[in-house]
C-alpha cells in the first residue's frame, strides 16, 4: 500500500523532505534539552550578561586595536 502510495504521488523532492525531517528532529531535542536542565542554572545563565564580575574579564586587548 505504501509503495502504491508513494508511486502516484509523483516526483518527491526526497532532500528536501530529509531536512525538514532533520531540522524537526533537533527542534525537538533542542526544547527537551531546554525544559530539562535545572532552574538555577538558566537563571544564572540569563543574568551573565548583567554581571559585573563576567564584563571585568573581558580581554581588552582585543578590542582597543
Amino acid at each position: 500500500m505504501y509503495k502504491h502510495i508513494l508511486e502516484s504521488a509523483g516526483n518527491i523532492n526526497w532532500m528536501a523532505i530529509g531536512a525538514l525531517i532533520t531540522f524537526f528532529t533537533v527542534f525537538v531535542v533542542s526544547v527537551i534539552l531546554a525544559f530539562k536542565k535545572d532552574s538555577s542554572y538558566l537563571k544564572k545563565m540569563s543574568e551573565m550578561p548583567l554581571d559585573k564580575v563576567n564584563s571585568s574579564t573581558i580581554n581588552h586587548e582585543y578590542y582597543e586595536n
